[in-house]
């Protein structure tokens, strides 16, 4: 991956505050054209620098009122792979992580109501390679942000 500039970092910062701010808008701030910064970005997207875009939707809007954090053993650990294919099946699951310490997977997932959350643990229970589990309801989320862009 090539090295990522000051001018970079800039534009960074300013669409990571607001994704749906113009080109021209960004250009304006970082007082370069508008096709500097639609170069810029796309190039960062044909790096990896950027892995997304997209808008965020508030589950508690479509019926979700509980989320969930999900913390999963595996019967052996070879098994993660398997697993997680299994986990891509569940469209409720919306982020995993493999993990070092008491689990091996860290699942989130949204469920509708505690009857929803049961089918959907019992889902996740029955996935061949997962020993046990151990969920934490989420109450609330303080903190929802990408890393700090520093020059």
């Amino acid at each position: 991956m090539e090295k990522i500039d000051e001018l970079d970092r800039k534009i960074l910062r300013i669409i990571t505050q607001n994704a749906r701010m113009p080109f021209k808008d960004v250009a304006e701030q970082c007082g370069v054209s508008r096709a500097a910064i639609h170069q810029r970005v796309q190039k960062m997207f044909d790096n990896g620098v950027i892995i997304g875009s997209g808008y965020q939707v508030d589950p508690n809007m479509l019926g979700y009122s509980m989320c969930v954090l999900v913390g999963l053993e595996l019967t052996n650990g070879m098994l993660n792979e398997p697993v997680v294919e299994a986990l891509k099946e569940i469209p409720e699951v919306v982020d995993e992580y493999y993990t070092l310490g008491a689990y091996a997977l860290l699942i989130k997932m949204y469920a509708k109501d505690n009857k929803d959350l049961m089918r959907l643990l019992n889902t996740v229970q029955c996935i061949d390679g997962v020993a046990k589990t151990e969920t934490l309801t989420c109450l609330d989320q303080g903190i929802g942000r990408t890393v700090p862009i520093e020059s």
